[in-house]
């Protein structure tokens, strides 16, 4: 990776993921693109930035050729909660934006990354260590979109030669960007409010378990996959990552090692819900342990001290 174009980069990953590749690849050589512009992000402030609708075909070609990218990073999408709530919509910009973002990598022989995620498993897949290659039947439009984008990979690869490569990310938890609208955005919300109430409110149920990556870890996970050596990528775009499982009163009682006042209720969203127990509770990552060396270095307990220091620091 050269010179890589990033979609979406002021979203959760994005915002993590430009910042770190410009200290890896140098600023000028990452250039990050959102359909806003506020002037004050440190993503704006710190290296080329570029206003992109990536429904907008036409502009998304002429920055990648404006730029001479030779990596994409298509970020940009409608998170599993918002989806859910606007399918259609969902629908325009996550496959539509995918569709434009591999045809622009096809026309200029350029690397591609797209995240899938958990979300595209469904009710019926096996729900604990979910194998790499299963069953996959998701219930919702956000499943929907990451099963189709999965295939869609594939077939650039297959039909076109695209270098494409992808994970399945498991909830993201990062201490950097607040939530934007996914079903595991609990598990950044309570720590906030561990900090500033001293209790929670869960939306989703005491018991469901859930698979989880500190941010951290998903980043490099992220840059290993894209480095990797691509002749021993059997899977390509769609492998198991994770780091952790747990289920609300895990977390909270992690978080009681610090704020030993801290207390958690619940008042369940029955959409968010029904969204988490088509997932699975664990996942199998031997596929991306094997293929590209994928390893992460925080757990439940590390992750929480990290969290909940950084969160202090910004004055939460």
């Amino acid at each position: 990776m050269k010179k890589i174009l990033v979609t979406g980069s002021l979203g959760q990953i994005g915002s993590e993921l430009v910042m770190k590749m410009r200290g890896i690849y140098g600023s000028e050589n990452v250039i990050a693109t959102d359909i806003k512009k506020p002037e004050d992000h440190v993503v704006v402030q710190s290296g080329p930035f570029e206003i992109l609708d990536v429904t907008d075909a036409q502009k998304m070609h002429e920055l990648a050729s404006k730029y001479k990218a030779d990596t994409i990073i298509h970020l940009a999408a409608l998170l599993s909660a918002t989806a859910e709530a606007k399918p259609l919509l969902a629908w325009n910009i996550n496959m539509g934006g995918l569709v434009n973002a591999l045809e622009v990598a096809k026309d200029l022989k350029c690397k591609f990354f797209t995240p899938s995620s958990i979300g595209a498993f469904g009710p019926s897949t096996p729900k604990d260590k979910t194998p790499q290659d299963t069953i996959q039947r998701p219930t919702t439009m956000y499943g929907v979109n990451k099963v189709s984008g999965e295939l869609l990979c594939d077939y650039y690869y297959y039909k076109f030669g695209v270098d494409t490569r992808g994970v399945r990310f498991p909830g993201l938890i990062s201490y950097v960007t607040p939530p934007g609208g996914g079903t595991t955005d609990y598990a950044v919300d309570i720590y906030y409010e561990a900090l500033r109430s001293g209790k929670y409110t869960s939306y989703i149920a005491k018991g469901t378990y859930m698979d989880m990556m500190y941010m951290p870890d998903a980043l490099n996970a992220i840059i290993d996959l894209m480095e990797a050596d691509p002749s021993k990528l059997k899977h390509r775009n769609a492998f198991n990552v994770t780091a952790m499982s747990f289920e609300p009163e895990e977390i909270a009682a992690e978080i009681k090692k610090h704020i030993p006042s801290f207390k958690i209720d619940y008042d369940v969203d029955p959409v968010r819900q029904g969204i988490a127990e088509s997932w699975p509770n664990s996942i199998d990552a031997t596929a991306a342990i094997e293929e590209w060396g994928f390893k992460v270095e925080y757990d439940l307990e590390k992750m929480t001290i990290d969290m909940l220091a950084k969160l202090k620091e910004k004055g939460v």
